[in-house]
């Protein structure tokens, strides 16, 4: 009887935790196709002025449902341009850093010795560095506000992370059976790495990958509030919680709009990659 109600439990939970993933992946869904396809049909671009309509609050005109600024620029076309912008740093950026933090991790991992403990102290030094110098440092080297030097940044330091669980993970690895195995018939090791260690990593990338994109955009906003990101006239979410907590007083929905986007899209991609991690982990 005991037995039975565990097992009832246990698939209740699994049901509810499914229910959940489902649910971010939707919202997540949702969100990416109204940053793709929000901007583009409606009237406004994400710089019209509206003279007409300064500082209106949201609901007062169909033509502005969401409000405006204090320079009459719709606030649903920017706030929608603005999530463009950041999942598009978000992703980009993630990329940079998968790449970087799977070929570091692998190698070092893999060869060990001296190189895999030269590798893992610049990991060390890379880790003492506050991100903010680092993204100064580019930013007086290649002038603020480029957005490929943010995408540089920003993935510069998201990688590391991922390296140490990689170079982990590798070193068990390689000294499985069937990676002996690989070898002697006469696989070499980019062969091994690429067809038997990196697969068998998969579910482990996939669910750093999945929270590592809102630790991005987190990073990206961050920069933007404090205007070493995306400058205007383009907009992010950062950006845009920027202008407007200046004006939280004398227009709030400048702040909550932007503000509840980027929660609601952290929240989901959280609740996303903590549902792949127990879906991809059977002893969790």
């Amino acid at each position: 009887m005991r037995g039975s109600t565990r097992a009832f439990d246990m698939s209740r939970s699994e049901w509810r935790r499914g229910r959940s993933l489902c649910a971010a992946a939707a919202v997540i869904a949702a969100l990416v196709l109204l940053a793709l396809l929000g901007p583009e049909a409606s009237p406004y671009s994400y710089s019209a002025l509206d003279w007409r309509h300064l500082s209106l609050p949201p609901g007062l005109t169909a033509a502005h449902w969401l409000g405006t600024d204090s320079l009459g620029r719709d606030l649903y076309v920017r706030t929608l341009y603005g999530l463009r912008v950041s999942l598009t740093i978000g992703v980009l950026s993630s990329a940079v850093s998968l790449l970087i933090g799977i070929a570091w991790g692998a190698l070092a991992g893999w060869v060990g010795g001296r190189l895999d403990a030269w590798m893992m102290r610049v990991v060390d030094v890379l880790y003492s560095l506050p991100y903010l110098f680092i993204v100064l440092v580019l930013a007086a080297l290649f002038g603020r506000g480029n957005v490929t030097v943010l995408l540089l940044a920003i993935g510069a330091v998201g990688w590391l992370t991922l390296a140490r669980v990689v170079r982990a993970q590798t070193l068990s690895l390689k000294r499985r059976e069937f990676i002996e195995a690989a070898r002697a018939t006469g696989l070499s090791a980019p062969q091994v790495l690429w067809r038997h260690v990196l697969p068998n990593l998969a579910g482990t990338i996939a669910v750093y990958a999945t929270l590592l994109v809102p630790q991005m955009i987190i990073y990206e906003s961050f920069l933007s509030f404090l205007g070493l990101g995306v400058e205007p006239p383009r907009a992010s979410l950062g950006s845009l919680i920027n202008s407007g907590a200046r004006q939280m007083l004398t227009a709030p929905w400048l702040l909550l709009v932007p503000a509840t986007v980027l929660v609601v899209l952290l929240l989901s991609f959280n609740i996303l990659g903590d549902g792949l991690r127990d879906v991809l982990d059977p002893t969790r």
